[in-house]
């Protein structure tokens, strides 16, 4: 039986292949391990297989499991918000999670900066593009980005760290390099900006388990992969409602 840390080994590698074939250092791309539906027991033998930056979509099943760990005694652990998350449940993302992924308008980053416990350090937030213009997909159009990451950046709780896409599936490497190529140019865009706040604009949030290798060859610095870790969900998901 494959375990766990066992997938997560074979995930590793493959990232490593990908930044080969792209002459990049493996180590310029951060796995992000999907857990959302997957328990505490799961996310403790990832951990435990070296594994600590975790994605999770849903914010009371996330904010359980983040205690749960912590009566089970995991290593420190970095929780990051993949899901679209409304405004009025800003609040547990502010307080419990390192990153926000899916910021897509200023008054979610607001909210986000104003309940921002003063004890912790600053949310680091990425905005979500919306490279194909998807009907089912969150995020702000791809011209539109600029002028969020003007006002975001300058949030006194956040700091802004990059871009997050999640285009709709295409089939074939060329296919999905060209849609996170749209993200990479969006991102380079407002990185040569010089706007006030983006010393640490440095995250192209992108690629997941089945496009991965294209993502990395268009500049991905971090992918976010559940099913090539933890296996197939049991239960299926709007994955684009908000939370």
């Amino acid at each position: 039986m494959t375990t766990i840390a066992d997938k997560l080994q074979q995930v590793q590698h493959r990232v490593a292949q990908a930044c080969e074939r792209a002459g990049r250092d493996p180590a310029s791309v951060l796995l992000l391990a999907v857990s959302k539906t997957f328990g505490p027991d799961a996310v403790l033998e990832a951990a435990r297989a070296g594994q600590h930056a975790f994605g999770e979509n849903y914010l009371q099943e996330a904010v359980e499991k983040m205690a749960a760990l912590r009566q089970m005694g995991a290593p420190t652990l970095q929780w990051h918000c993949i899901g679209p998350v409304q405004s009025n449940k800003t609040r547990l993302v502010a307080e419990h999670f390192d990153w926000m992924h899916t910021v897509d308008r200023l008054k979610v980053a607001q909210r986000l900066s104003d309940q921002r416990p003063a004890h912790l350090p600053p949310l680091q937030v990425c905005i979500q593009i919306n490279v194909d213009g998807g009907a089912n997909k969150s995020g702000v159009a791809p011209q539109e980005a600029l002028a969020l990451a003007q006002s975001v950046a300058v949030l006194p709780q956040l700091c802004l760290r990059g871009l997050m896409s999640i285009p709709e599936p295409a089939t074939g490497f060329d296919a999905q390099y060209a849609l996170h190529l749209r993200a990479r140019e969006v991102f380079d865009t407002i990185r040569a900006s010089g706007l006030p706040g983006l010393a640490g604009f440095d995250t192209l949030s992108m690629g997941m388990t089945d496009d991965l290798d294209a993502a990395i060859a268009a500049g991905s610095t971090m992918v976010r992969v559940g099913t090539g870790i933890f296996g197939r969900r049991a239960r299926p998901e709007a994955s684009d409602t908000p939370i």
